[in-house]
């Protein structure tokens, strides 16, 4: 771990939140405003209060960690520092699955914005609420792009990263900032998602949050987290970078929902309320209706800048997640090799622009894949929480360079929201999402076979919480109140109660099972 003291740690508070900032503006914004009010109606803006607020805590618990373990693919090691490699795998395996997925749904982000462009074979490339061939081509071609920036390094776009988080955060506040000054519209928010007068649904709202592409859009906050090893000061850098990005999106994700809100023409709600508006390119075409044709450019410009950055960005965090899940010893020798010239992680890559093209290929528009990142995304911050709270047990002495205080309170609210989110995704999308991680098992016991079964005991009574806690959640949903596409036999209201006493359950369990692992032995003795 010597590679771990020569970090030069000259990164400030203000390049912390920007990097932050940067990560978390990506297609989020451009499609987020719209699928929300599709699902809530005007109830959409607290929609985005709610996930911020949530994502918060959660983002606290690994501002600590990240800290700690300054490392690459630092995401993916957590798990298996606190409660040996089986929880370690299903944590890393849910968030490499949520970020490998972040690729293609940039790039069917910028084709979908092509589909308003004013010509006959660009509004060819989405149709019936998904990519065409000729637009899923074009979606793959920008994947190879993504993938060629990163295969020699990514000095190129590290050069141009500060202009291009300027360029991301302006546009998006313009845009708010013009919709609301051109043709606003009041009474638009008396309107329900489904028609008919707007009622505040809490269900809806919380649905929202969990699958509208809000929980999507904030998921940039782990950036400040894996830089934080090199920050100056982090004990003040991190929770400033991590709260300060967080709470900048916040303010101009609220605006883009009160100027999408009031911008919409009210005849288009009239009769199928929030719900029945269709649109490839929300912001874009709302610009065009309004003729605001400078805003519509930049914005046309905006679907190809945004989502590419953080393409191009997300394509080097997750060769560096498979890199890091290989330290694990939990997949093949071959993904922790680094190009000696250029210190990327190349047999990684080459796997990840593989698993994006069946991505492309099943999920074939933004609100799909948004919804499947968001549910495996919650999965894979479940440990967060739960970590953070057991390495304070087992390994007291590890230098932590950020500590958060009051981490009892905040680690079981962030692992009680995250609880709540899985179970507001609505079955069976919940269910479906569980599966995809409980799948990967056999790759773990593979790999403990192949080592001869080195404290297999160990490691699955450190994970005995969480083979239970998965299919326990997919139950709960299955059963759930109506208004979370369950049978309803636990009335709503009473549901949100049952599942949060669970999760704390299971939050007190899972602190207390982990254990003072191998590899956390070998962080202390280095």
């Amino acid at each position: 771990m010597s590679d771990h003291h020569a970090i030069r740690r000259d990164v400030g508070p203000w390049a912390l939140m920007l990097t932050g900032l940067g990560s978390i503006i990506g297609s989020g914004w451009l499609f987020g405003a719209w699928h929300a009010a599709q699902l809530a109606g005007p109830g959409a803006i607290w929609a985005w209060l709610i996930g911020a607020a949530v994502i918060m805590t959660i983002a606290l618990t690994y501002s600590e960690l990240g800290a700690m373990f300054p490392e690459s693919g630092g995401m993916v090691r957590y798990g298996h520092y606190s409660h040996g490699s089986l929880v370690g795998f299903i944590a890393a395996w849910a968030n490499w699955i949520a970020i490998v997925s972040v690729i293609p749904v940039e790039a069917e982000a910028s084709v979908q914005y092509m589909a308003s462009w004013p010509w006959e074979w660009a509004q060819g490339l989405f149709v019936n609420h998904e990519l065409t061939p000729p637009g899923l081509l074009i979606a793959a071609v920008l994947v190879v792009v993504y993938f060629l920036v990163n295969y020699w390094s990514v000095k190129l776009f590290a050069k141009t990263n500060s202009a291009i988080t300027l360029f991301k955060l302006v546009v998006p506040a313009a845009t708010a900032i013009a919709l609301i000054a051109t043709d606003f519209h009041p009474e638009n928010f008396q309107v329900g998602a489904n028609g008919g007068t707007h009622a505040v649904s809490l269900s809806a709202i919380l649905t929202a949050v969990a699958i509208s592409g809000i929980v999507f859009s904030f998921n940039g906050f782990q950036s400040p987290v894996n830089l934080a090893g090199e920050a100056r000061n982090p004990g003040r850098s991190v929770p400033f970078g991590v709260l300060g990005s967080i709470a900048l999106a916040t303010v101009v994700y609220v605006l883009l929902q009160v100027g999408f809100l009031g911008a919409v023409n009210p005849a288009a709600i009239a009769e199928h309320g929030w719900a029945g508006l269709s649109y490839s390119s929300p912001f874009a075409q709302l610009a065009l209706a309004l003729n605001l044709n400078w805003l519509a450019l930049l914005l046309y410009a905006d679907a190809f800048v945004s989502p590419s950055g953080t393409g191009i960005t997300y394509t080097a965090t997750t060769a560096r997640m498979l890199y890091g899940m290989e330290r694990n010893g939990t997949m093949p020798k071959v993904l922790g090799r680094v190009h000696p010239v250029y210190g990327v992680p190349r047999p990684a890559m080459w796997v990840n622009l593989v698993v994006s093209f069946v991505f492309l290929f099943f999920f074939r528009g933004w609100a799909t894949l948004a919804a499947v990142i968001s549910v495996a995304t919650i999965i894979s911050y479940l440990t967060g929480p739960i970590s953070v709270a057991t390495l304070r047990r087992t390994a007291p002495h590890l230098h932590r360079p950020f500590r958060l205080r009051a981490l009892t309170p905040v680690a079981l609210l962030a692992f009680v929201f995250s609880t709540e989110l899985l179970y507001w995704a609505k079955w069976p999308l919940t269910g479906e999402i569980i599966l995809l991680v409980v799948a990967a098992l056999p790759i773990w016991f593979y790999y403990q076979a192949r080592a001869g079964w080195p404290d297999i005991l160990r490691h699955l009574r450190g994970a005995w919480w969480l083979i239970a806690y998965l299919p326990v959640i997919a139950v709960l949903s299955y059963v759930g109140s109506t208004e979370f596409g369950g049978l309803g036999w636990m009335p709503f209201g009473w549901d949100l109660v049952i599942v949060g006493v669970i999760g704390a359950a299971f939050y007190f369990w899972g602190a207390s099972a982990g254990w003072r692992t191998p590899a956390v032995e070998a962080m202390t003795q280095s």
